[in-house]
C-alpha cells in the first residue's frame, strides 16, 4: 500500500504501552505504561484536534469523523471482528471495552462545544495505550496512501498499454512460490506474453500510474468513454512488499532525505528505462476487482475516510480501534503551497498494508484526487500513536 515505507521492526511482544498521565507508573504488561517525558508532547495538547471544529474560514470535519466511528462500530458487531480480538496479544484490550469506547467518544463528540472541552473529558473518562514505536521509545514512522484517480480504458490501443488484471479463476491453486512481477507483466509491465492474457481488466496509459495503483490498493479510473471505473483488491501474490524507493537509495540513485512520492514520479519521467530495472523489484502482484462506484475500503472491510482512518500492522494493534496520532501532516499555506505541521488528531485504525509491519509504522489515508496524493506523497516523518479506551 504504501509506496516509500521501509518495513518496520516488529515488537510483537510490547507493541503499545500504557500511559498513565497521573503518576507516570511503568508496568511489565504488553500494551506497556509511560508517561512522556519533560519537553514532550504532553497528552493535554496530543487531543487538541482543532480539525473537527474546522479552522479559521474552514468547517470542521466531526460529521466525518462520526461516520467513521459507526464505521468502525459496524466492525465491531461483525463475527470477523470477534475472531480478531479472541487472537488479540494484549491484556485489557478486549473487543467490547474498544467499542465502548468508541461509544462514549462519539456521545463526547456530538455534546462537546470546542476542542478543550472534548479534551478535557477524554482525559477524565480514559487512559491511554502508547504504541511503544520503532525504537522502543515511542518513535512512530507516518506516510501516507491515497486513493488515485487516473484516466484509463476498457480496451487496449496505442494510448492505453499498461494493464490492469481480474484474479485469475484458478488463482487459489497456484504453487508457491507465485510468480513474480516481471514473470506475470513482463519487464516493460506490457504483459504481452503473459500467463494473465485475457484477464485484463482496463489499460492505463503510463505505467507507473498503473504500479502506483496496485501500491495504493484502490482506484478512481475516468474511462477514455466518459463513464468512472472504481477498483479494489481482489487478491495478491506471496511476495512480500519491496519500496521502490528505497530500491533506488540503496543504488545511490536518489538520497533518503526528501524522498518523497513525488520526487520518484519526477525521477521516472526523466529515466523512464529505469522503471524495467525497478518496478521489477517489488515481486509482490495485485490484483483488482470493479467495484462500482464504491468508496475505498479498509482491511476490516469498512470504507477509509480522509485524515480520520490509518493503517497499523493488525497483529500488533487493536483493528477498528479509535486512536490519537501526533503526525507531520501537509497543509496548503497563503501562497497554495503545502507546509508540513505537527498535528494530534483522532482517527480510527481501519486499514493495513503490505509494508506496514511493526509497532513503528502508520500510514494516513489522506483521501481522492491528485491534491490528496500531493499531500499523501509528502508524509514521511516520525510522531507518536496512542489508543484511548475507557477506565476500567
Amino acid at each position: 500500500m504504501v509506496l516509500m515505507a521501509a518495513n518496520g521492526s516488529a515488537l510483537a511482544d510490547v507493541p503499545l504501552q500504557l500511559v498513565k498521565p497521573d503518576t507516570g507508573q511503568v508496568t511489565d504488561v504488553p500494551l506497556q505504561p509511560v508517561k512522556p517525558e519533560a519537553g514532550q508532547v504532553t497528552l493535554d495538547s496530543l487531543g487538541f484536534d482543532d480539525q473537527l471544529w474546522g479552522r479559521p474560514g474552514q468547517p470542521g470535519d466531526r460529521q466525518a469523523l462520526l461516520k467513521s466511528i459507526d464505521y468502525s462500530l459496524r466492525y465491531l458487531a461483525s463475527p470477523s471482528a470477534a475472531q480478531a480480538y479472541r487472537r488479540y496479544p494484549v491484556p485489557g484490550i478486549t473487543r467490547d471495552r474498544v467499542r465502548r469506547s468508541l461509544v462514549r467518544f462519539r456521545q463526547l463528540v456530538v455534546t462537546s462545544r470546542s476542542p478543550a472541552e472534548l479534551q478535557a473529558a477524554v482525559n477524565r473518562e480514559f487512559v491511554f495505550y502508547k504504541s511503544v514505536g520503532k525504537d522502543n521509545q515511542g518513535t512512530v514512522l507516518f506516510t501516507g496512501y491515497f486513493e488515485p484517480i487516473y484516466a484509463a480504458s476498457r480496451t487496449q490501443s496505442s494510448e492505453y498499454r499498461y494493464p490492469l488484471y481480474r484474479l485469475p479463476a484458478d488463482f487459489d491453486r497456484w504453487k508457491n512460490p507465485h510468480p513474480t512481477r516481471a514473470e506475470l507483466e513482463g519487464e516493460d509491465g506490457l504483459g504481452t506474453k503473459s500467463r494473465l492474457r485475457g484477464r485484463e481488466l482496463v489499460w492505463l496509459r503510463d505505467r507507473f500510474e498503473a504500479f502506483l495503483v496496485q501500491v495504493q490498493g484502490s482506484a478512481r479510473l475516468q474511462m477514455a468513454d466518459g463513464s468512472l471505473m472504481t477498483l479494489g483488491v481482489a487478491g495478491k501474490t506471496s511476495y512480500p512488499y519491496v519500496s521502490i524507493g528505497r530500491e533506488l537509495v540503496k543504488d545511490g540513485k536518489l538520497p533518503l532525505e526528501g524522498l518523497t512520492l513525488p520526487v520518484l514520479i519526477d525521477y521516472f519521467q526523466a529515466s523512464p528505462a529505469e522503471l524495467d530495472q525497478y518496478l521489477p523489484r517489488n515481486q509482490r502482484f495485485i490484483f483488482f476487482r470493479e467495484t462500482h462506484g464504491s468508496p475505498a475500503m479498509g482491511s476490516i472491510g469498512v470504507p477509509v475516510t480522509a485524515e480520520r482512518s490509518i493503517a497499523t500492522d493488525k497483529s500488533l494493534m487493536p483493528p477498528g480501534a479509535l486512536a490519537l496520532i501526533n503526525a507531520p501532516i501537509p497543509y496548503s499555506n497563503a501562497s497554495g503551497q503545502l507546509e508540513t505541521q505537527m498535528v494530534s488528531r483522532y482517527v480510527l485504525d481501519q486499514d493495513t498494508g503490505g509494508a506496514i509491519q511493526g509497532a513503528g509504522r502508520v500510514d494516513i489515508f489522506m483521501g481522492t484526487g491528485p491534491r490528496a496524493g500531493d499531500r499523501a506523497g509528502l508524509i514521511g516523518g516520525t510522531g507518536e500513536l496512542y489508543y484511548p479506551l475507557l477506565k476500567e
